[in-house]
């Protein structure tokens, strides 16, 4: 493909000089390129800026670390002093607090969260009193023995008392991890177990789409399986009235208003723990450092995204996803965090963009797939809802398709900046992303992020323009893993990443990069579900329904379709005797929904001869997720790597099959 047969793609959205200048990013590039003495461009050249901060790291961290005021005066040779992957060295010395940093900006002006939910107004909980409470729950795991590197889980919905939580133990060195209550028993302790928290907050249920869901018995089944935990913590949701036989009630918790004290930590001191998804047997603990994660969201929701002190911001998650996490660090810039317990479409397919009429949100974050409902419905947001403080619009999660590209600029407002952004959890912040020097095009991301060496790679790790390849990152960050839990000797680190190209990070994505530099993802190379930017394993799936006696064998495949949309079937091979009843279907169901996630049922549940393969015992999960992709069978799969290559045959007749219905 070269540059004269690539159409042109129709730009939605043009920067002008004066936004450049008023920009996060404008000032920023301007600050440095007059403290440097280099030549950034005028208006700021972003590809000239990007190919800066990755090729002088040291230098562009230090200037973010300044501009930000989180670690200002640290010399350029102190920045990165070991420069690979994995084992990179940041700011050696340095000391910071991810809670201390996330309060330093309480004003009387704003608030610092606004609470809603399905079944009440949203509720302003200001600066003073998220303080009072961060310093009072800090208090009362130090009263409670809770020492630095110890761990705080929570089983929470998107609610105040689960950012509470994370800022008080974070402010003492306990490392936080969560879960949302829609994750079965099963699910939940893959992840709990593995880190043996010492105290667990947890809510009694949760509502959504209109229904309130009773967890207090799963709750019982999590403190009966995990010894580790000494205090429960129990924060009323549906039962005010109600608190678990000794569990200390969430409002003791919180009682004692205080100043938080927060502890100077390691730039790497461990901040949280999150999970990979589990494709092969147990989820992995991720950690990041609480000054990586500082610094990352500094840029990330500071210059990319261009919000700031004043702001209000909301993205559409789950404790369960990364975008949680993130959406909370826009409290490090001094923004506004819109937090929502809740249905995405409830009671009304808008109901996002409602929630940013009555909040008066500046960034709405949300998924491809929302966004593609409110188009298939028709709704046209900008004449139903006073949208007149939405800035700017964000997804991720999977590709955004032109066509809602189109439909944004459409029926929500013409002048809004929408950024489609591409990361991981396991960085916690994104690679390919939003920048307010950039025009938006329909269906493409914008560039690379700042500091972000990111590549696309052929199978023979040569860098490919105009072509799907590997996401690569071949330069480190400071968000990047300290380590994964229980893997002292880093093997499964490696493994996960720097295969089969050591000192690169393989992500695991397919990525095009263009002759005008703008990219496109179009989905996973490998077998990890991902809906709604949820990820999970395969195996939590198979761990449900293997444990039902008619089921011999299952696949389970996320697949991205060509127009934006996912497609989730199970593939599962009966005992003899055996047949797909409406009940089995129902069972099998059930079964994901309470040990797995209600998340990811699948969309069909077919009946097949058997499940191949490869030869080594291991199912060809991103070979069949390609047929069904309409990659020819010659290059989805190699048959001599499979165990049975007859029952490959019946995928094949199914992908063609697919095909020919849904016209892919």
């Amino acid at each position: 493909m070269t540059a004269a047969t690539t159409p042109e793609p129709e730009v939605l959205w043009h920067p002008t000089p004066e936004s450049i200048a008023a920009s996060q990013l404008g000032r920023f590039a301007a600050w440095v390129a007059e403290r440097r003495g280099i030549d950034l461009g005028s208006p700021a050249d972003y590809d000239a800026i990007w190919r800066w901060s990755v090729e002088h790291l040291d230098q562009f961290w230090a200037d973010v670390a300044a501009w930000s005021d989180v670690l200002p005066g640290v010399p350029d040779d102190r920045v990165l002093i070991r420069r690979e992957m994995p084992g990179a060295q940041w700011f050696p010395g340095t000391t910071i607090n991810y809670a201390e940093q996330a309060l330093r900006y309480a004003t009387d002006e704003q608030p610092a969260l606004i609470a809603a939910s399905e079944d009440g107004d949203p509720v302003e909980v200001s600066w003073a009193t998220l303080r009072g409470q961060v310093g009072a729950f800090a208090a009362t795991l130090r009263r409670l023995g809770v020492q630095r590197g110890d761990r705080v889980a929570g089983y929470l919905p998107n609610v105040p008392e689960a950012v509470v939580a994370f800022l008080g133990a974070a402010s003492i060195g306990a490392v936080w991890s969560s879960c949302a209550p829609d994750f079965g028993t099963r699910s939940v302790l893959d992840r709990f177990a593995q880190i043996e928290p010492v105290v667990l907050v947890t809510v009694d249920g949760y509502r959504f789409n209109g229904k309130p869901y009773d967890r207090r018995d799963v709750v019982a089944e999590l403190r009966d399986a995990l010894p580790s935990v000494r205090t429960t913590i129990a924060v009323p949701r549906l039962h005010a009235d109600t608190v678990p036989e000794g569990a200390l009630p969430w409002a003791e918790a919180v009682a004692d208003v205080q100043d938080p004290v927060s502890e100077p930590l390691p730039f790497d001191a461990p901040l949280w723990i999150v999970y990979s998804s589990g494709t092969t047997g147990l989820p992995k603990g991720i950690v990041h450092g609480h000054g990586g994660v500082v610094l990352e969201q500094r840029k990330q929701i500071g210059l990319h995204i261009d919000v700031g002190p004043g702001d209000r911001l909301f993205w559409y998650a789950s404790t369960a996803w990364i975008m949680w996490n993130i959406a909370t660090s826009a409290l490090l810039a001094g923004a506004t965090v819109v937090v929502y317990d809740g249905a995405p479409t409830y009671p009304t397919v808008d109901a996002q963009f409602a929630l940013a009429a009555r909040t008066g949100m500046n960034y709405l974050g949300t998924s491809p797939g929302y966004l593609g409902a409110c188009e298939k419905a028709g709704v046209r947001p900008g004449n139903d809802h006073d949208l007149s403080a939405l800035r700017a619009i964000g997804v991720t999660g999977s590709p955004l398709p032109a066509s809602t590209f189109r439909w944004v600029y459409d029926a929500v407002a013409p002048e809004v900046f929408l950024g489609s952004l591409s990361g991981g959890t396991d960085v916690a912040t994104g690679f390919i992303g939003s920048s307010p020097l950039l025009p938006v095009t329909a269906g493409e991301l914008q560039r690379p992020m700042l500091g972000v060496a990111a590549a696309s790679w052929d199978e023979g790790g040569h860098p490919v323009v105009g072509e799907l390849g590997e996401l690569v990152i071949t330069e480190p960050m400071p968000s990047m893993p300290l380590y994964f839990w229980n893997d002292p000797d880093g093997v499964r680190y490696r493994e996960s990443y720097f295969e089969p190209w050591p000192g690169v990070w393989r992500h695991g994505d397919w990525l095009e990069v263009t002759e005008r530099g703008t990219c496109l993802i179009t989905g996973r190379s490998d077998s990890t579900l991902n809906r709604g930017g949820v990820r999970m394993g395969t195996a939590d799936v198979y761990a449900a329904v293997e444990a039902i006696p008619a089921v011999l064998d299952c696949v389970v495949l996320g697949v991205e379709q060509r127009d934006g949309g996912y497609w989730m079937p199970l593939f599962v091979q009966l005992a003899p005797g055996a047949e797909l009843t409406d009940d089995l279907t129902a069972e099998i169901k059930a079964a994901i929904r309470a040990n797995a996630s209600p998340r990811h049922v699948p969309d069909e549940i077919t009946v097949v001869p058997g499940v191949p393969h490869t030869r080594t015992g291991k199912r060809l999960e991103v070979p069949l997720k390609r047929l069904f992709q309409g990659v020819p069978p010659e290059k989805a799969l190699n048959l001599g790597a499979v165990d049975d290559a007859a029952v490959v045959e019946h995928y094949v007749a199914l992908a063609r099959e697919r095909s020919l219905v849904t016209g892919t």
